[in-house]
């Protein structure tokens, strides 16, 4: 449907908090190929993982458990069902990796006090309970690490620890070589050799694992040998303490089964942990309809099943989940669901879109979990409203040229989006910089008042907490007072808990207005101030420039179609960056490129209306002190504009950026969606204003 021409307008600032999740993509644009995934199968979203330099999000054991049964499985296809997990029961997971095994003591509170002095090393101690003979043994461990050579540094800072280890046992280098003592038609079979092989004091454990006809299958393997020498040595002890055991070297995937005591140093509890053994191995958790939960990835539940892997030395966790189902969650996770129907449609399709674009991007998986991608929070972030702008609009994706479109987008584009130029310089035809002045919805209800204290101290201080007076100077401006005691007034128009007030305003105290503000958020916002020490220190890394030992000027020296920098320099040298939107994290990490500069000895405000007036010292320009009295230097004075209006701040002692929008403003701006949903747009009029040369097909 071709997009509706209309005459653009902006909307009043609705009474809603500012939007949580902000995307901030960041990769580059990379042009979906020809063929690309069913809309109606499953996608892989990788919650942890090791894939090098594309995505490192890493975790020594993960807790899962769910409302409802379900069961542990292995990767190849077809087979039965090794584990059944019942409801409300918590298991952990982990690698069968390189391991330090610190100490075995028969007093849990032993184990856990040496733990708690390794949590202050790098290592992460674990405590497993092995029976020996009737009575529970508790073995402590570090690690999993990725190598023998990083287990041994491990054994070294273990050493160091100055634990009091029994004389007779050594601390030493564990790893994932085992020998099998045979396989067994039953788990009670295979608990009658485990007990004997432990009775003989060995280390041993059930494993289950699929057979060549993918059916269940349990076995029972000994030792932890860290390489062939340690195994030989393995191999000899079980034929001097038990002769009875045929053993032979351990070559299939597996899940070790052992008793974890560790969940919590301050006390025991126990659960059932499985490691995941083999260099291929491949299992999942599968089959509960109400989701699993992942402790360690802040509690959230996944539909669908969750491949558990190793991955370059360390536990991979796959959430393989239905597509359709995944947007549920991720159209949660990005806005909310209170907005207009047509608003979550626009989202829908942007989304799948965007996920049916990557292809293998991350090599095991399609996407992440986190904005490198898209927000994806589990099952906490649907709702049924959500639920249903994705059902009605399954299947829909944005085509050009034959192929998905890469529809990224971003929280708030500050009234104008992106053109590619000012992002990640490429994105073909797909995208250019179009009006968004719906995008002021995201504006926060409250605003701040701009004052200078009697003091001459000046800041913002939150409209509720301000009156007029009714009086006001000599110069016109208003005179206004607190309406509460000790009314904080703040160095930018935001409450930061970090960041202290720069003075107290009482009731019966006088201050003059300067201006009124929109909150810092997500649509306007001041940064800083930063000094040339801070700003130097997050530039180092993000420029291929030689920066200055000092900055003593900062300038946007070039800009894009819209307005945003695409050259700054310091010094007027130019700070060169790999691509226009790293000038956000170039700069302490700002929401948008869409900013302007405010330099040490210059004076400035963010107006109402989102414009900005800068006023050097040298400039002309009536001054008036807080006093009412001519001031042209120090603290406390105020520039008067031609309009009579005050614009100016006091002197600052860092860099101050003023701006606009969240995020990097390519693509489709979600606040600006919700904006024209309330205006009356249905979603496919919203998708081809923000997108051109697009058609919506049903895949």
């Amino acid at each position: 449907m071709k997009h509706t021409k209309r005459k653009w307008r902006g909307v009043a600032p609705l009474s809603k908090g500012l939007l949580a999740a902000a995307l901030a993509v960041g990769s580059f644009l990379i042009p979906a190929g020809a063929s690309h995934a069913d809309s109606n199968s499953t996608i892989r979203v990788a919650l942890y993982a090791d894939i090098g330099s594309k995505y490192k999000s890493t975790v020594p054991a993960v807790t899962l458990l769910s409302t409802q049964s379900f069961t542990l499985l292995s990767g190849q296809a077809g087979s039965a069902p090794l584990v059944s997990v019942p409801a409300q029961k918590q298991i952990r997971v982990s690698l069968d990796g390189y391991r330090v095994k610190v100490m075995e003591a028969s007093s849990w509170q032993t184990a856990a006090d040496a733990a708690k002095k390794l949590q202050a090393t790098s290592d992460k101690p674990q405590i497993f309970a092995i029976s020996r003979n009737g009575a529970t043994m508790y073995q402590l461990y570090t690690g999993v690490y990725a190598s023998e050579a990083a287990a041994k540094d491990g054994l070294t800072r273990v050493v160091k620890a100055g634990l009091s280890i029994p004389a007779d046992q050594t601390p030493a280098v564990k790893g994932n070589k085992h020998l099998s003592a045979g396989r067994y038609s039953s788990e009670q079979e295979a608990d009658v050799a485990l007990n004997t092989l432990t009775a003989a004091g060995l280390d041993a454990w059930k494993v289950f694992l699929a057979g060549n006809d993918g059916s269940a299958q349990v076995e029972v393997w000994v030792g932890e040998a860290a390489n062939d020498s340690d195994l030989t040595a393995v191999q000899a002890a079980v034929s001097t303490a038990a002769p009875q055991f045929t053993v032979s070297v351990a070559t299939s995937p597996g899940l070790i089964l052992r008793k974890d005591a560790g969940l919590d140093f301050s006390s025991e509890t126990q659960a059932d942990h499985y490691l995941v053994s083999g260099s291929n191995a491949k299992f999942l958790a599968a089959g509960s309809e109400a989701g699993i939960q992942l402790v360690e990835r802040s509690k959230r539940t996944y539909r669908g099943n969750l491949e558990l892997s190793n991955l370059s030395g360390s536990l991979a966790v796959i959430n393989v989940v239905p597509l359709e189902q995944y947007l549920y969650a991720v159209v949660g996770g990005e806005v909310s669901s209170s907005w207009p129907e047509e608003a979550l449609k626009a989202q829908a399709v942007a989304a799948r879109s965007y996920a049916l674009s990557q292809g293998n991007r991350f090599d095991v998986a399609n996407v992440v979990d986190t904005t490198l991608s898209q927000v994806y929070n589990g099952i906490g972030s649907e709702a049924p409203s959500i639920i249903k702008a994705v059902d009605t609009t399954a299947g829909e994706v944005l085509m050009s040229g034959g192929k998905v479109v890469e529809a990224v987008f971003s929280s708030n584009s500050g009234g104008m989006t992106a053109d590619p130029s000012e992002v990640w310089a490429n994105g073909g035809d797909v995208f250019a910089s179009v009006p968004s002045v719906e995008d002021v919805s995201a504006a926060a209800a409250k605003k701040w008042y701009y004052v200078l204290l009697a003091n001459g101290t000046s800041g913002y201080a939150r409209e509720d907490n301000i009156k007029l007076t009714g009086s006001k100077t000599a110069a016109g401006l208003d005179i206004v007072t607190a309406t509460t005691k000790d009314v904080n007034i703040r160095p930018l128009p935001v409450i930061e808990s970090s960041v202290s007030a720069v003075g107290k305003l009482n009731p019966g105290e006088n201050a003059v207005a300067l201006d009124k503000v929109y909150e810092s958020g997500s649509y306007s916002w001041i940064k800083g101030p930063y000094t040339s020490a801070e700003l130097l220190k997050s530039l180092q890394g993000k420029t291929t420039s030689t920066l200055p030992s000092s900055i003593s000027n900062l300038q946007v020296t070039q800009r894009g179609p819209s307005g945003r920098a695409i050259q700054v320099k310091a010094n007027g040298q130019a700070l060169n960056v790999k691509y226009p939107d790293m000038f956000r994290s170039a700069f302490n990490g700002l929401p948008s490129t869409l900013f302007d500069i405010v330099a040490p000895g210059s004076y400035t405000v963010l107006g109402a209306d989102g414009a900005t007036a800068t006023i050097s010292s040298s400039q002309s320009a009536g001054v008036l002190s807080a006093s009412g009295k001519v001031n042209v230097n120090g603290s406390g004075t105020v520039v008067m504009g031609g309009d009579s209006a005050a614009r100016v701040i006091t002197n600052s002692s860092g860099f101050l950026f003023i701006g606009q929008g969240n995020g990097h403003g390519l693509g489709m701006s979600q606040w600006g969606v919700k904006g024209m949903a309330d205006s009356g747009y249905d979603y496919k009029q919203i998708l081809q204003h923000y997108y051109k040369n697009v058609t919506i097909v049903k895949e």
